[in-house]
């Protein structure tokens, strides 16, 4: 029985989990390729210290976290400053907003109620929640996790904010040669689909086709006969932000369900 992906080149652009996604891939029949377009993530405490130092001394008029996992490690690197009380003060004063499930259940656990949420776990959604709000003049500590978000922090700068990014997490950039082979792969249509796992990976290809001139190519190949597949709505928003319109996102945000649409788009 012919499966969906029979002879299909899919690129897979994360780096967890590939043995996995591999596996998942040759099962639909088709040739998995690792590009990996992210380095690894490592926690910043060092560099975040004196941000949060700053923070708890300032305070801010608005605070936005961006991620769970952030919001607590924020909290646990606060705790051996131990400045903790003082942050959680800090940001109990402020009004706070918040971006997906996983960060609203994390400030709950601290007894915070956010002020604005997104509805649909995306940027975009925060910044609807958010618009209505005067932020002229306001002091806004933005917790992000390993990527600047670029449109949040153009929203507030518009909208008169004066913005302190937080970033308890940092990427190191993933190996130039891999992001520049999948650059020419998808020009030239050598894959017939890209799997993005997270925001990261949208941002370094397009970063880097920007800086070569070929961001444009990029595009076209997307828009014509390369898919872009995204885990969920968070990556999907960034395909989107970059001008990639025509892509493929599950229901369930998971790698085997991206899989599984993917087969079914070329059956």
């Amino acid at each position: 029985m012919a499966k969906g992906l029979n002879g299909k080149r899919i690129a897979i652009g994360g780096s967890r989990k590939i043995d996995e996604i591999s596996t998942l891939i040759e099962k639909q029949g088709g040739i998995p390729v690792v590009r990996s377009l992210q380095g690894t993530v490592f926690l910043a405490e060092k560099e975040v210290e004196p941000d949060l130092k700053a923070f708890v001394e300032t305070g801010a008029d608005w605070v936005i976290f961006t991620t769970g996992i952030g919001t607590e490690t924020l909290v646990n690197v606060a705790e051996k400053l131990g400045i903790c009380g003082r942050f959680l003060q800090a940001i109990r004063r402020a009004k706070a907003a918040s971006r997906g499930y996983k960060t609203i259940a994390a400030l709950k656990k601290l007894g915070i109620t956010p002020e604005a949420s997104d509805e649909d776990g995306t940027t975009g959604g925060l910044i609807r929640a958010l618009e209505p709000y005067d932020l002229t003049g306001q002091r806004v500590m933005v917790q992000l996790h390993g990527e600047n978000a670029p449109s949040l922090m153009k929203f507030l700068e518009e909208k008169g904010a004066s913005v302190c990014p937080i970033l308890p997490y940092r990427h190191i950039a993933p190996k130039e040669e891999t992001v520049a082979l999948l650059c020419r792969e998808i020009a030239s249509r050598e894959v017939d689909a890209v799997c993005f796992t997270t925001a990261v990976q949208v941002r370094s290809l397009f970063n880097y086709a920007r800086e070569k001139g070929v961001a444009e190519d990029i595009v076209k190949a997307f828009g014509e006969s390369v898919l872009a597949a995204a885990v969920g709505k968070v990556t999907a928003e960034a395909l989107k932000e970059e001008g990639v319109e025509r892509l493929l996102a599950p229901e369930l945000e998971r790698m085997g369900a991206m899989i599984v649409e993917l087969s079914r788009h070329y059956s």
